[in-house]
């Protein structure tokens, strides 16, 4: 990557809808080499997709979970399977040390906890925590030299 590839991923990340047109003003290149430049990125892997952030708590899910599942009753692929449905899971990582996966959720209220941990206990140990506030809830990604 170059720095014009580093910029475009900078400009991309602080506004993904941006267009060909703006991008190709800010980074002094014609429109086709700014695209041959995204399509570089995303067949390096370097840009995975394009989405929208979206407010869990707008979505009526203002309780952010983080869950630890040691101690595992099950298969890995089994409680992989399982969680891939469900809705509630945000993130799920399989860790190491004495955690086996390491769970990011989103549920409406104290209820909606109870009843993801209730649908989970049957997988292993739970150790659930709320999160009280996020001083870095999300951070834009630069090649390390570039930071």
């Amino acid at each position: 990557m170059d720095k014009v590839d580093v910029q475009l991923l900078k400009l991309l990340q602080e506004d993904g809808r941006i267009t060909v047109s703006d991008l190709s003003k800010q980074l002094s290149l014609s429109r086709p080499s700014v695209s041959e430049r995204l399509l570089r990125l995303q067949e390096r892997g370097i840009i995975l997709e394009f989405s929208a952030r979206v407010s869990p708590a707008k979505l009526g899910r203002e309780t952010l979970l983080f869950i630890q599942i040691s101690e595992l009753k099950e298969e890995p692929h089994a409680f992989e399977e399982f969680i891939k449905h469900e809705q509630d899971i945000l993130e799920c990582h399989r860790v190491t040390g004495p955690i086996s996966y390491t769970i990011k959720a989103a549920v409406s209220g104290i209820d909606g906890m109870r009843q993801l941990v209730d649908r989970l206990i049957p997988f292993g140990t739970i150790n659930t925590s709320v999160v009280l506030g996020s001083p870095v809830p999300f951070r834009h990604l630069m090649p390390k030299d570039e930071e």
